[in-house]
């Protein structure tokens, strides 16, 4: 990937309904060549789709933390299982150091939240935990 296709996923990454017109413009290309370049890093797996981002999934979470999650013994299969049952987990991501399972929460308020986290606290196999309250977003997105 070149500096060139840097800039062209930059570009999606603010637009990503832009055109192939548009991009070459911007970038000084020909449309063919946005095209190819494209559908090479498509091929590649550099980029592995597009995606639309709705004013709603901004704005339906005012309150948003991010759970580290110690798991005692072999449960980790389990409580993945049952945090990914629980609507206010918006992401799970495995992790190596000291915790086992980092979860991405959504709720509306403070107190929703704090009863999720109770909840998550309460399961089998949880030993530990920390707790980040998400202030702001500077940028968002792969």
């Amino acid at each position: 990937m070149d500096s060139t296709d840097k800039r062209l996923i930059s570009m999606l990454r603010h637009n990503g309904r832009a055109s192939v017109s548009d991009l070459a413009t911007t970038l000084n290309l020909s449309r063919a060549t946005v095209r190819s370049r494209l559908d090479r890093l498509q091929a590649s797996g550099d980029v592995v789709g597009f995606t639309v981002v709705l004013k709603e999934d901004v704005s339906r979470d005012p309150v948003r933390a991010l759970m580290m999650i110690g798991i005692e013994g072999r449960g980790t299969d389990r409580v993945i299982r049952q945090l990914t049952s629980l609507p206010q987990v918006r992401a799970l991501h495995s992790t190596n150091g000291r915790w086992d399972v980092i979860a991405e929460l959504g709720t509306e308020t403070l107190e929703a939240l704090d009863d999720v986290l109770s909840r998550i606290r309460k399961f089998d196999g949880v030993s530990q935990s920390e707790t980040s309250l998400l202030l702001s977003t500077r940028k968002s997105g792969a």
